[in-house]
């Protein structure tokens, strides 16, 4: 009787194929890891930016027209924003948009626009 088994050569190209299945695996969950990451920068910027828009409201129902800029520590994180304040055709309505930034990233992680009124 012969003995039954695998060759050397077919156990080495089983091998390659785990290893290459393995490397698409690793790299596709660093993939999902990065995306889950740039979510939640994303999602924080846009907690900031509701904040913003709210303590503005709040303060001021109707806030002069101009820019303003600040900075806020948030979910152990520094973050920038901005305000711009425009007039609309309504002398009593006042269009509010918050662009929120990482405190080190020029670009805008979220933008917000919102309304204030003088008039509950």
């Amino acid at each position: 009787m012969r003995a039954r088994g695998f060759t050397l050569l077919e156990v080495l190209i089983a091998l390659v194929v785990v290893a290459l299945a393995l490397l698409a695996l690793t790299r596709t969950a660093g993939g999902q890891v990065a995306a889950f990451d740039a979510l939640r920068e994303r999602t924080l910027a846009g907690w900031v930016a509701s904040n913003v828009l709210a303590e503005t409201r709040l303060a001021t129902p109707l806030p002069p027209t101009g820019r303003r800029d600040g900075r806020v520590r948030f979910a152990d994180r520094d973050w920038r924003w901005t305000l711009d304040v425009t007039a609309t055709a309504n002398p009593q309505i006042r269009r509010l948009d918050v662009a929120v930034h990482a405190a080190d990233d020029p670009a805008s992680l979220a933008t917000l626009s919102g309304f204030g009124s003088a008039q509950p």
